[in-house]
């Protein structure tokens, strides 16, 4: 799904913010990507969902060699990657409602297969008294909480989150990394970059941890899991 090979990154002429970065993620894998801040998480991201290229090094994503992929295959991989924000990237002239249903809309799904998923989505994640909602009447967690179920509707195949439980409350955080396990069943492969230790530790998977521009890879251990219904919007 993902391979890194002695990767560097610099933004113009400054020190490089990654450093023969080198790893392997297997297609149906979830991985946290931890680091103080300034480490380099979000530059990793912003290479792991194609918002910039590499200085050096080799990578291959979802099957394609970056380096020999023309600019025009760009936005149907894209289209193949959820990506959850850190400041979110809501249309503020759609109800909460509009920005989840966007990706299946633009997919060219039916309006009642919609109607269903996005419905049953955000009340998976405590909207569903908030669904026709704008964007500027949310409180953070609620729109983090919409953000998420956006990257999540598609089923994509594979899922980047920066930081998505940073504005929730801790029995909030849980349900929606258990969103994420089950959207992982399912084989999706799932990066999480976060703060938060007390999740890591909770959900036990490996962990990508970037000091300095450096990678180390943790190995995980195997954390509880707690089952969960499967909704409509993963069963087809």
């Amino acid at each position: 799904m993902i391979s890194f090979e002695n990767v560097g990154l610099r933004y113009g002429m400054g020190k490089e913010v990654l450093k023969d970065v080198s790893f392997t993620l297997k297609p149906g894998s979830l991985h946290f990507l931890t680091g103080p801040s300034g480490a380099g998480k979000t530059s990793l991201l912003k290479l792991l969902y194609l918002a910039k290229r590499q200085s050096r090094g080799l990578i291959s994503i979802l099957g394609k060699d970056l380096s020999a992929l023309d600019r025009s295959e760009l936005p149907r991989m894209r289209r193949r990657i959820g990506v959850v924000f850190q400041d979110f990237r809501l249309f503020d002239h759609l109800s909460a409602f509009d920005n989840v249903a966007l990706p299946l809309q633009i997919k060219g799904a039916k309006k009642s297969q919609v109607a269903d998923y996005v419905g049953e989505l955000l009340n998976w994640v405590g909207l569903q008294d908030r669904m026709h909602a704008k964007p500027a009447t949310l409180s953070g967690g609620e729109k983090q909480r919409v953000a998420i179920a956006r990257a999540v509707i598609n089923k994509p195949d594979l899922l980047l989150a920066d930081e998505p439980t940073g504005n929730v409350d801790p029995e909030m955080a849980m349900r929606l990394m258990h969103l994420f396990e089950e959207l992982n069943k399912l084989g999706t492969t799932i990066v999480i970059a976060t703060h938060d230790m007390g999740i890591v530790k909770e959900i036990g998977a490996p962990t990508l941890r970037l000091d300095d521009g450096n990678l180390t890879i943790l190995p995980g251990t195997k954390g509880p899991y707690i089952k969960t219904s499967q909704p409509a919007w993963k069963r087809t």
